[in-house]
């Protein structure tokens, strides 16, 4: 993904962020009051998403940081994609889960984690493994865990915000003004949270693409990664269930490197990764040009 894109997409988030911020000081009074608190209300999650991005999400899937005599093969995978993409050793971690899949968090270089369920270990072989692990550390070296906190963050805040109008114009905030004011904000905070959403969704599968491609060019196992991806992106056979799947997984389904951790496929366009399709075709074209 491009940094003029990157730039585009980050501009219409702040845009929507502002203008939601001017219709409800419109609306309520205070113009100046409630941007003020929009504005300090992204700086301060953003701050604190950026400094606990990783603690939270290994706490939040139950991850277990290991060292290398807890699972050498694991471990050294790492070390080796680690090296070769010129970071500092990662964290490890593994989170019991029978659901295959991996993500990276922290928020940069040198306060990485890399993280894979238990069931990917026992269902990919080294080279598959590598390829994955490439796809993590991809993300870590494009600084993506930054990126789509943030976006993450302010699309949350916005949808927060919205939820927030929606409910108190319908339980007495109509009482106040005349109905087709209350209708116009109820629709703003109806569409405007959409959009910032659909952006979001757009730079974390922008980012998956990245991550794919960034793992051809760093451990040359396209064939791997293809072969890995259509494993763990198979329906589960077993129903996912509270035993199955992690601890708040709908909050991190954009760091997994597959979102498979629902019961039922969701339309492309409200899914935080890529079509497996569209991925494989990626690869296949960087393949090519690669000349592997």
């Amino acid at each position: 993904m491009s940094i003029a894109k990157i730039t585009l997409l980050f501009s219409i988030l702040a845009l929507l962020f502002i203008v939601f911020g001017a219709i409800i000081g419109f609306f309520l009074g205070n113009f100046i009051l409630w941007i003020s608190i929009f504005f300090v209300l992204a700086v301060g999650i953003n701050v604190f998403s950026y400094y606990k991005s990783d603690s939270i999400a290994i706490k939040s899937t139950k991850t277990v940081i290991i060292q290398r005599s807890d699972n050498p093969r694991f471990y050294d995978i790492v070390k080796k994609t680690a090296e070769k993409a010129g970071i500092p050793m990662p964290r490890v971690g593994i989170m019991k889960s029978d659901v295959p899949n991996a993500f990276a968090t922290g928020r940069n270089k040198d306060h990485a984690v890399v993280v894979a369920t238990s069931k990917i270990l026992d269902m990919l072989d080294d080279a598959e493994l590598e390829a994955v692990i490439g796809h993590e550390i991809s993300h870590i070296t494009h600084d993506d865990i930054l990126i789509t906190t943030i976006a993450a963050t302010i699309a949350m805040i916005i949808s927060y915000l919205g939820n927030i109008i929606i409910f108190s114009e319908l339980f007495g905030g109509m009482e106040g003004r005349n109905s087709s004011s209350s209708y116009l904000l109820i629709l703003a905070a109806i569409l405007i949270p959409m959009g910032a959403m659909f952006v979001q969704l757009g730079i974390s599968r922008s980012r998956e693409l990245d991550a794919d491609i960034g793992s051809v060019k760093l451990v040359k196992k396209p064939d791997e990664l293809i072969s890995s991806l259509e494993k763990i992106s198979k329906p589960a056979k077993t129903p996912i269930t509270k035993r199955t799947a992690a601890p708040q997984q709908s909050a991190y389904s954009s760091l997994f490197i597959v979102n498979n951790f629902t019961g039922h496929s969701l339309l492309n366009l409200f899914s935080t990764h890529p079509s497996l399709d569209k991925r494989i075709a990626a690869i296949k074209q960087v393949k090519q040009e690669m000349g592997l």
